[in-house]
């Protein structure tokens, strides 16, 4: 099992106990339930998926919701998919995780100064949520922000996580919430709001047609990594 951040325990079993969106519900559960052909003999998660990371990070991930055949069957964020095939590697790399590869639960991975989630707990239908099925998970993402104590950063993957932070600590009088998105775009720190870097998101849409490379990817995850080290 990960680690859970202090006071995080009762938020994980609420996010897993969740069924306030009946689309994304029966969603999740049917596609559980019909299983792809390469794992038919797997049990599959079927429920919404919790955040998991480093109880102290100063980093955050936020993606769009969880893979069909992904999150959807492992039960952790980015485990199981194309997606995280390509994440993981970048993190060992710049020390953010202890191995390259995410398998299941129990495949001995942490992560370091790291916290990783989503603004979606369940797999949406063609990977797109509406917006009230956002809101209605943005909670969650907001009580797992108080949590981790020294938060410095949040690198958000794709347009949706991106506007969605930008949005949750956007205030009047605030210049960050007219920021378009764009790989690499940098949100420096603001007042009650830690910095935000936009990355492209590592589906397999964009990393088969180069979109985002790897060579690309990994610039985030040094910035990252130097943002961090330049803090006092």
């Amino acid at each position: 099992m990960e680690d859970i951040p202090a006071g995080m325990e009762s938020l994980e079993a609420e996010i897993i106990a969740c069924r306030a969106c009946p689309r994304l519900t029966a969603w999740r559960e049917q596609v559980a339930q019909t299983r792809r052909r390469a794992y038919r003999d797997q049990e599959y998660w079927g429920k919404p998926v919790p955040g998991f990371g480093d109880p102290q990070a100063r980093l955050m991930i936020v993606g769009l919701a969880p893979g069909a055949h992904g999150s959807n069957r492992t039960g952790r964020m980015f485990t199981g998919d194309a997606s995280g095939d390509f994440l993981y590697p970048a993190l060992y790399a710049t020390d953010f995780a202890n191995r390259p590869t995410a398998v299941n639960r129990g495949d001995g991975l942490q992560l370091r100064d790291l916290f990783i989630t989503a603004v979606c707990r369940c797999v949406p239908p063609d990977n797109k949520p509406t917006a009230q099925e956002i809101a209605t998970c943005m909670p969650f993402l907001a009580r797992e922000l108080d949590a981790l104590p020294r938060l410095e950063g949040i690198v958000a993957l794709g347009k949706i996580a991106f506007d969605q932070m930008l949005a949750f600590f956007a205030r009047k009088d605030d210049p960050a919430a007219k920021v378009n998105f764009g790989h690499g775009v940098y949100v420096p720190a603001g007042e009650g709001r830690p910095w935000i870097l936009a990355s492209y998101h590592p589906s397999r849409q964009n990393t088969q047609t180069g979109r985002l490379t790897p060579e690309m990817f990994a610039q985030i995850w040094t910035r990252a990594r130097e943002l961090l080290d330049s803090e006092p």
